[in-house]
């Protein structure tokens, strides 16, 4: 067993990643988790016999789970139960104008033929050029650390670079092959979770068009924080010891390593940290300034991904009409895209979605019941409180139940809502973002905040706010490029 103690920061997916691959190769590991439960984002709550993934709830890149078990001789099905969603979600275009996706490619191929004569080929096409950029960026882009450009001065990877379209914009690449709205926000849609507009966001992006039509939407029985206790499992069969409530509040920094790390449970030594808390938060708030990788001005200057008004909801009744995932997309796309990015606001008229998992787990709600989460993507920074919650709750709720024609309102028995001061308390989240930085040209690889603390000789980050960026799949990956890059720095 190696000695050195490596402290991770952080329980989150890129936390756990990191501290386990240590432990894997014998270092002392310990996790430090401000919260009362792992997991991060993805935590859950529960209320009245009602279980609700607080985060994250799309389970797409099943190959990115696949692989990180297989590192430790363990598969996903060795811990929970994937289903595969068939239709993968619903689009609401409008009250009685629905689309279904449904899971196989010619069923989606037949649903684009109706919508545009001649599409099922452009389909194909796009979707073709779209794996090609998810081979090359999830098996060639991804497990970069990043720490200059020149690790990408490779003639074959530059030419591959052309071919992934990373200076061509999402928006155009969609148009170029289809005309009709409903599919370009069909296509457009999965950006949103990479915190811009197609405009702002390059074509390389349709990589993951590939990872939601062709490689599918899945769920794991039980919830999405299945995944953390399994996680969490193989972390502590390799002896990663979890410290749950407890914060780091001070980084001890002696001619440029860490020395020590304050927390509200006391001090801990470290021979090397990796920080997987919000970058910003640590950066600035837990280093003193001769050592902090950013200014605050850097930090201001960045392009955020949106925070989200959420909220979980228990009805003591089945809800008819809505899938497992649903989009509610009947308002102006270009509106609210414009309201969280370019003239950043409380949305006029926003776009939504409503995740119902009772739809397809019986454990998540009582029986006769169902399990809702609504999220209202939002602009980060903006002023939040418990009026604006419950105006835009009730905004909502009029518009799904007006599209669904179910109506819900007197039936609610469970209600919680959460939002960016919630982020802030929880996760020290910068300025309420959900989804960490937003992944624009001038944000990706090698121009993405740095995962080596530049003047601190024994400490790296990982996470959503570093490379390769944010969502749960990219958090996974950035644990484990992190610890490889510590095991080279213990070593060295």
């Amino acid at each position: 067993m190696n000695k050195q103690q490596v402290i991770v920061i952080g329980a989150g997916f890129a936390g756990l990643a990191a501290a386990t691959v240590l432990a894997k190769e014998g270092y002392a590991v310990t996790i430090l988790e401000k919260n009362d439960q792992p997991g991060g984002r993805a935590r859950i709550w529960q209320q009245d016999g009602f279980t609700f993934d607080m985060g994250p709830s799309w389970y797409w890149m099943p190959d990115v789970f696949e692989n990180y078990f297989a590192l430790f001789h363990k598969h996903p099905s060795d811990f929970y139960e994937l289903t595969r969603l068939d239709p993968g979600y619903r689009v609401y275009y409008g009250k009685d104008d629905v689309l279904d996706v449904p899971a196989s490619m010619d069923a989606l191929k037949n649903v684009f033929e109706q919508i545009e004569p001649g599409s099922s080929k452009c389909l194909q096409e796009f979707l073709d050029q779209a794996e090609y950029k998810y081979r090359v960026g999830m098996g060639e882009y991804v497990f970069k650390p990043s720490h200059s450009i020149t690790e990408y001065f490779d003639f074959n990877l530059v030419k591959k670079s052309l071919g992934i379209q990373l200076l061509t914009s999402m928006s155009k690449h969609v148009r170029k092959y289809f005309k009709n709205p409903k599919l370009v926000k069909l296509l457009e849609f999965p950006v949103l979770f990479l915190g811009a507009t197609p405009q702002n966001t390059p074509a390389m992006y349709s990589m993951m068009n590939y990872a939601d039509l062709a490689l599918g939407t899945w769920y794991p029985q039980g919830g999405m924080h299945e995944i953390v206790k399994a996680m969490v499992k193989v972390a502590e069969s390799y002896g990663v010891v979890i410290k749950l409530n407890t914060e780091v509040t001070k980084i001890d920094i002696t001619d440029g390593s860490v020395t020590s790390l304050q927390t509200t449970q006391g001090m801990l030594m470290a021979n090397f940290v990796i920080a997987g808390a919000d970058y910003e938060h640590v950066d600035q708030h837990l280093i003193d300034n001769d050592h902090q990788n950013y200014t605050g001005k850097y930090w201001d200057s960045r392009t955020m991904s949106p925070s989200s008004l959420l909220y979980y909801v228990g009805v003591n009744k089945r809800v008819d009409n809505i899938q497992h995932h649903n989009l509610f997309f009947d308002e102006d796309f270009e509106l609210h895209a414009k309201e969280i990015y370019s003239e950043p606001q409380w949305p006029s008229k926003p776009l939504f979605y409503v995740s119902c998992t009772s739809k397809t787990d019986s454990t998540v709600a009582p029986e006769g019941c169902e399990n809702l989460f609504f999220l209202m993507p939002l602009a980060p920074g903006l002023h939040d409180d418990e009026a604006l919650r419950e105006k835009y709750f009730s905004l909502i709720l009029d518009r799904f139940e007006a599209i669904t024609g179910q109506s819900i309102r007197n039936n609610i028995v469970v209600k919680r809502s959460y939002a960016m001061n919630d982020f802030k308390a929880d996760y020290h989240s910068f300025k309420g973002n959900a989804y960490g930085l937003a992944n624009t040209l001038l944000q990706t690889a090698f121009l993405k905040p740095a995962m080596r603390a530049k003047k601190i000789k024994n400490m790296l980050y990982t996470g959503q706010l570093t490379v390769p960026g944010p969502g749960v799949p990219p958090a996974l990956i950035s644990g484990q490029v992190a610890a490889k890059e510590a095991i080279k720095m213990l070593k060295g």
